[in-house]
């Protein structure tokens, strides 16, 4: 069986996030990203440089819960793609890109955070007030507990 991969992007987000909606009523988050670049010097050191950044969109129910949990510093993971794009302003055409979002998630290497695994319809179920016993799970070691670095 093949592995199916798709483009991958880490970063930072640069910019406060946005959430809008599409003509379609579709939900779209923006936000500047920003990547950290370093040149490696002949004795072996690392110098750094200036950050690069780019715009990160994402759609739907995805772009509604990333504007829910990140925040302008947030280090990031995402899967996605490229996206080439051209527009008209004051009569002129402006070519950009951007990197359209699958998924995005916390970067574990750089991020401390805690984790919810209530499965996502029994919040749904516990939000419209039915009730909902959620399965046990055996308590893990506390140094197995918080990822942090």
């Amino acid at each position: 069986m093949a592995i199916r991969t798709q483009e991958s992007l880490s970063g930072f987000i640069a910019s406060d996030p946005q959430l809008t909606y599409t003509e379609r009523g579709d939900a779209r988050f923006y936000a500047r990203y920003g990547q950290e670049n370093f040149q490696r010097e002949e004795d072996g050191t690392f110098t750094k440089l200036e950050p690069s950044f780019g715009n990160l969109v994402l759609y739907r129910a995805t772009a509604e819960r990333a504007f829910e949990r990140f925040t302008k510093g947030d280090q990031f993971v995402a899967e996605g793609y490229a996206h080439d794009y051209t527009y008209e302003r004051d009569g002129q055409r402006i070519a950009g890109e951007e990197f359209v979002a699958k998924k995005i998630g916390h970067d574990t290497a750089r991020t401390r955070y805690d984790v919810d695994r209530t499965p996502r319809q029994a919040l749904e179920r516990q939000a419209a007030g039915q009730a909902f016993e959620p399965p046990q799970h055996h308590q893990a070691t506390p140094a197995a507990d918080s990822l942090s670095m």
